[in-house]
């Protein structure tokens, strides 16, 4: 599997890319984020994810490999394929993606082109879920800090948070630091973990 292309831009038809490494080119469709990043360097790199049918190998790039990782989470979505997942993708940022699902905003989410209420809320109850999961299953060390935060709004920016790929551990500590300075809400907890978390 190819899992990462770095070279230069080649060609760049209807938001398909060719990037040329060592005489051999790859023919990308990228993200919204990858492909501005490419076009404005004239080349560059992005983590790949190649899609295998019986009548079709594509390969999709991403601009980072938590974009990668919120697509590969996507695609496990029964009825969301790789375009779709793509779409999803190009048509907001991580973090607006993120908290849409830990929020349940179905509305909000269903405003991709092409995606529909319905599909918006498959999205939603199995990614929420499976973000849920994911806490749950990382090590137990923090739980006890977890309850002391525990409110709705500090729930929804951690699946938020792990949904973006960051550690239960790493999310504690940036949410701790958050709620000892007052931070409430949502959107405000998540902007101030993001830039406080690395």
């Amino acid at each position: 599997m190819i899992g990462y292309v770095k070279g230069k831009l080649i060609s760049d038809i209807e938001g398909e890319i060719i990037l040329e490494n060592n005489g051999v080119g790859f023919s990308i469709t990228p993200s919204a984020e990858a492909y501005k990043e490419i076009i404005k360097n004239g080349g560059g790199a992005v983590y790949t994810y190649m899609a295998v049918r019986e009548d079709d190998i594509s390969l999709y790039g991403f601009k980072s490999m938590e974009e990668k990782k919120m697509f590969l989470k996507l695609i496990t979505v029964s009825g969301i394929g790789p375009k779709m997942g793509m779409t999803v993708l190009s048509n907001m940022s991580l973090t607006d993606l993120a908290v849409k699902i830990a929020t349940s905003d179905v509305k909000g989410l269903s405003q991709v082109k092409g995606l529909g209420k319905k599909k918006a809320e498959m999205i939603i109850v199995e990614l929420r879920e499976k973000m849920g999961e994911e806490i749950k299953e990382s090590k137990a060390e923090t739980d006890s800090v977890i309850i002391n935060l525990k409110d709705k709004d500090v729930e929804d920016a951690m699946l938020a948070l792990t949904g973006l790929g960051f550690s239960k551990q790493e999310c504690v500590a940036v949410l701790t630091k958050a709620k000892a300075q007052n931070v409430e809400g949502v959107q405000a907890l998540i902007a101030f973990s993001l830039k406080n978390i690395r």
